[in-house]
């Protein structure tokens, strides 16, 4: 049959071994857990077969059920009478209960409560030795005990499911929230340099025609032509960090893209709206890659309103340093430290983007003693 096949587990054969060789001892041996007269050879054959039948105990809860109720009242024709026994029925009922009640699905807890009742029930009127006031109180408590621990550990897996599902549907929630996260900011990102190489394009088409339009004029020309090699060359660099994003397509009107040389107007309004910030410009300023220099000031943008919003601080430092073939950018404030400074924010997710575009390394985290860091370092092409 299908639902026997498979390898009893250990578990199942130790259950089934033991419960097999104390019932057809009981009755055979006898042991003084005996009571009755009836037929010792199908009463032994009754207890083999119900111990066969925990071998799936686990896998086909209601199967020993089953067995039971059809075993024990076959052992009853030859004599009309049969046992009473501990470890040939009252154990294997017990395992019956626990089982159907602890796994089973659907009505296979009410077969098995309802093969115990029944067994119990007949116990009491037929055998006189059961009806003592002792005995009853012992089994009927034994059968309610083990079926509350049944009902006891159900609740508590179902539980444990449910919270392992919640869990399970957090992660992926959350991981999905970053997945949208990232793609989300790698398509304003690409939308931005879009307006970038467009601007650039549309700078060429113009110095070109200017060009053709100098009549003799070779050192104009020769300028034009310089101005449009550089031109192309970031163009061309630009395009090749558009190759691979995510990009959807907007109806939006290009808009000019924010430079560095707005950095200050950005700090003052950060002073306005919130914490004291001053900027702090360490080596000798030069003109940066138009996406380069986008992207630091979109850091330092995505940073100081992490500040605003989150930070509860009263001074923000943003320290610029620029180096021969990098350039080095911190945003540091005195506020409250922590793990969630944006809480549902794509803010450190647009920065980590932007930094691993260009190359560079990114690292943002609370300070030591106060205060909340974002540190990023950007390669410059020569």
């Amino acid at each position: 049959m299908e639902i026997l096949r498979g390898r009893p587990r250990l578990v199942e054969l130790v259950a089934a071994g033991l419960l097999g060789v104390l019932g057809v001892g009981e009755v055979l041996v006898p042991f003084g857990s005996r009571v009755g007269s009836g037929s010792e050879v199908a009463s032994a054959a009754a207890a083999a077969v119900v111990a066969v039948s925990l071998l799936w105990c686990r896998r086909v809860p209601w199967l020993p059920a089953v067995v039971f109720a059809v075993a024990w009242p076959l052992a009853l024709l030859p004599t009309g009478s049969v046992f009473i026994l501990f470890y040939g029925q009252l154990a294997p009922l017990l395992v019956v209960l626990f089982l159907t009640v602890r796994y089973g699905e659907g009505r296979v807890p009410a077969l098995g409560a309802g093969v115990v009742v029944a067994s119990f029930v007949a116990i009491d009127v037929f055998s006189t030795e059961m009806r003592s006031p002792g005995e009853l109180f012992f089994h009927w408590t034994v059968g309610l005990l083990t079926a509350s621990a049944a009902v006891g550990l159900r609740r508590l897996e179902g539980r444990a499911r449910a919270s392992t599902r919640r869990a399970i549907e957090a992660e992926v929630g959350a991981a999905e929230q970053a997945m949208r996260a990232v793609v989300d900011e790698r398509t304003r990102i690409a939308r931005e340099l879009h307006d970038i190489v467009a601007h650039a394009v549309t700078s060429m088409v113009v110095q070109a025609g200017a060009a053709q339009q100098a009549d003799g004029d070779r050192a104009f020309v020769d300028t034009a032509l310089d101005a449009i090699r550089r031109t192309g060359n970031d163009a061309l660099a630009e395009m090749r960090r558009l190759v691979g994003m995510l990009r959807e397509e907007s109806d939006a009107p290009l808009a000019p893209q924010p430079r560095l040389e707005a950095l200050p107007a950005l700090i003052a309004a950060a002073s306005t709206e919130g914490p004291a910030t001053r900027l702090e410009v360490v080596g000798a300023e030069r003109e940066l890659p138009v996406g380069l220099d986008l992207a630091v000031y979109r850091i330092v943008q995505e940073a100081l309103t992490n500040v605003r919003k989150h930070a509860q601080a009263s001074e923000c430092v943003v320290r610029l340093e620029y180096h021969p073939d990098e350039v080095r950018l911190e945003v540091v404030d005195d506020g409250r430290g922590g793990s969630a400074r944006e809480p549902g924010g794509h803010g450190l997710v647009g920065m980590r983007e932007r930094v691993g575009m260009y190359g560079g390394r990114f690292t943002a985290g609370p300070e030591r003693d106060r205060g909340f860091a974002v540190r990023a370092v950007l390669p410059v092409a020569t």
